[in-house]
């Protein structure tokens, strides 16, 4: 009988569909390039789509339920296989996924067309499909202890669907965006526990003797418990006192944990340093979150969520998606001049966002983090786009 291996190996179809992250990584990088493009001419009344969202709301949307589920699809995809054993989702299955995706991305586009409730029904199916995917290959496997991934995909697609709620209602709640955002970052905070520490440990160790990362210990089961509370209470009650004293405490706790991963000895390999620089907009989204609700006046709100979303989750996918790439594409497993380019223009990207947080230059900031952000996802689809669609060799 064949290895798993040796089976995935025989697989005969379209490369872009021989594995998970293939489909997904490109897709949504090509998506973030377009959400970005349009989203600034959105807003100025420059140009118009057929969406029955308001600008704010689409960009919103596409970003946090549009291009996350479409990395953490290709992340999961590629990730439970190894996880379980068991084969990886390939050819037509793989592409039903994918066109569900790309059907949701569309039908919001065109929601005004094709009616709300509609395009809200094909848009949250992704989550549930995929959802309905992970739990199926885990279970099969008798590896439930990995189950806990699938609450974030239940917990994005609720997110999801009460964002569609709440935008049909005309309610100007912010849940479902707060749940949306809130479910990314704790992944990152249960994922980057470990792959970071692991990452950093292997190269590390090939480098001139010294100080390695703590191993995932009760400390980080200590600080995801905080990080979890902190999430929990400014989905609920961003503003409320208890919420600021929580994710202050979240973020000490975060910077802690980030420091205990040696990440200044990876200078030398940016396709490593790359993950700590991604976590450490983990704690300052938080410390933002807390300064926004002590200092509304000082650091707004919704600049303090864009360490979290530019931030967090832009420097953090691209980091992973990166590094799984070469992995998975028979590439050296460090990082070019033209990757080290990518991570360039993701930095100015979440840096510039960051700083509008205080006030600072916000037409051209927001323009320049646009601009870098499109950059650094074209600069991906570039480099990586020709990897993806073929075989490996």
């Amino acid at each position: 009988m064949a290895t798993t291996a040796e089976q995935v190996r025989q697989y005969s179809g379209p490369a872009l569909l021989s594995y998970g992250f293939r489909p997904f990584f490109l897709g949504g990088a090509v998506w973030a390039i377009v959400a970005v493009t349009l989203w600034l001419p959105m807003l100025a009344g420059e140009i118009s789509v057929p969406t029955a969202f308001t600008p704010l709301e689409w960009h919103v949307h596409e970003l946090i339920f549009g291009y996350v589920p479409a990395v953490i699809a290709g992340f999961l995809l590629t990730a439970v296989p190894n996880w379980t054993g068991r084969l990886p989702v390939t050819g037509t299955p793989l592409l039903a996924l994918f066109l569900i995706w790309l059907a949701g991305r569309f039908a919001i586009l065109v929601s005004a067309r094709l009616g709300v409730p509609l395009a809200a029904a094909i848009d949250v199916l992704f989550l549930v499909a995929l959802g309905a995917v992970i739990a199926r290959e885990i279970i099969a496997s008798g590896n439930t202890r990995n189950l806990k991934v699938l609450a974030i995909v239940v917990l994005l697609a609720g997110g999801n669907a009460l964002f569609h709620f709440e935008t049909f209602r005309h309610a100007d709640h912010g849940y479902g965006t707060r749940i949306g955002i809130s479910a990314a970052i704790f992944l990152i905070i249960l994922i980057g526990g470990r792959i970071i520490p692991s990452f950093t440990r292997n190269w590390l160790v090939r480098q001139l003797p010294g100080r390695l990362p703590v191993p995932f210990d009760r400390f980080d089961i200590v600080i995801m418990a905080a990080s979890g509370l902190a999430l929990a209470g400014w989905v609920v009650m961003p503003d409320h006192t208890a919420t600021m004293l929580v994710t202050g405490i979240a973020a000490l706790l975060n910077f802690i944990r980030l420091a205990r991963w040696a990440g200044e000895r990876t200078v030398a390999e940016p396709l490593v340093l790359i993950l700590h620089i991604g976590y450490a907009f983990v704690p300052v989204g938080f410390l933002l979150v807390a300064l926004s609700a002590a200092l509304p006046a000082f650091v707004s709100p919704t600049g303090a969520l864009h360490a979290w979303t530019v931030g967090a989750v832009g420097m953090m996918t691209i980091a992973v998606m990166t590094r799984a790439n070469l992995g998975h594409t028979g590439q050296p497993l460090t990082a070019t001049r033209r990757i080290q380019l990518i991570y360039g223009f993701g930095i100015v990207a979440a840096l510039a966002r960051v700083a509008v947080a205080f006030g600072f230059a916000r037409e051209p900031l927001l323009h320049l983090s646009a601009l870098a952000w499109v950059l650094a996802f074209s600069s991906f689809v570039a480099v990586y786009g020709p990897w993806l669609t073929r075989r490996q060799a």
